[in-house]
């Protein structure tokens, strides 16, 4: 039952994004532009399992000013009838460019993931990023700030502050391809002990215009977990792409 609404919902959520995010196309706006993205892997016999993969993200830029960048992204699978994932994730972040390179932000983040007994965590704050490096090929950047940080963990819920330390890093390498890797820190401010690392690292690939696949590597690091629970999830994914 849980699959089914976990497809249902992620299905319904890629279904809609061509359509909203092209609303624009009548009036002298610019476009969103993004990609969906599914994967789904199944075997039989001696070993059974399943595992299903979604993920969307989008961008858009107006004003020279202005970008919002919003995603979303779910996993689930199965071993010999046992469920072994169920995640689903998604975050919004708005930018303000102050000058080319210099731009203060607002960013939420929202997690749950069932195998790591994470019934939910969000995250909200305000910070200030960085472009070291801005060109039509390749961008870097560095983010930082306060933020709060609301979850149930292991049962227990919990509310605590933290400094947001990220960066991305994405570069073409052709008009057909192009990589990214991107990596946060969240210590909990008063326990340095409690902290989150968050990294993924990936390569993408045009079939045509419109299709691609991609490949990346998932990484959470959770220095307390749940009871019971691991400190690391690694997760790779190979997925067909639709860009818009």
């Amino acid at each position: 039952m849980k699959i089914n609404i976990v497809i249902v919902v992620v299905s319904l959520f890629l279904a809609q994004v061509p359509a909203v995010l092209g609303q624009n196309a009548a009036d002298n706006t610019p476009k969103w532009a993004g990609s969906a993205s599914a994967g789904l892997t199944l075997t039989s016999g001696n070993s059974d399992t399943l595992l299903f993969t979604a993920k969307a993200q989008a961008m858009r830029k107006w004003d020279t000013r202005n970008e919002l960048d919003i995603g979303a992204d779910a996993t689930y699978g199965e071993q010999e009838d046992i469920k072994n994932n169920e995640l689903i994730h998604g975050y919004a972040q708005y930018n303000y460019l102050f000058t080319e390179r210099t731009f203060g932000y607002v960013r939420l983040d929202a997690l749950h993931d069932d195998i790591a007994d994470v019934d939910y965590r969000i995250t909200f704050g305000p910070g200030i990023g960085y472009y070291f490096i801005k060109n039509e090929r390749t961008f870097l950047r560095g983010e930082t700030g306060p933020a709060v940080v609301f979850e149930k963990q292991g049962g227990e819920e919990n509310t605590f502050f933290t400094i947001r330390l990220a960066e991305r890093f994405e570069h073409k390498l052709s008009k057909t391809a192009r990589i990214w890797q991107s990596l946060e820190f969240l210590p909990e401010i008063g326990d340095w002990d409690n902290y989150i690392i968050n990294a993924e690292v990936g390569i993408e690939v045009a079939i045509n215009t419109t299709w691609s696949l991609k490949s990346y590597i998932q990484d959470t690091y959770d220095h307390e977990p749940a009871p019971g629970r691991l400190k690391n999830d690694l997760k790779l994914v190979t997925a067909l792409a639709y860009t818009f």
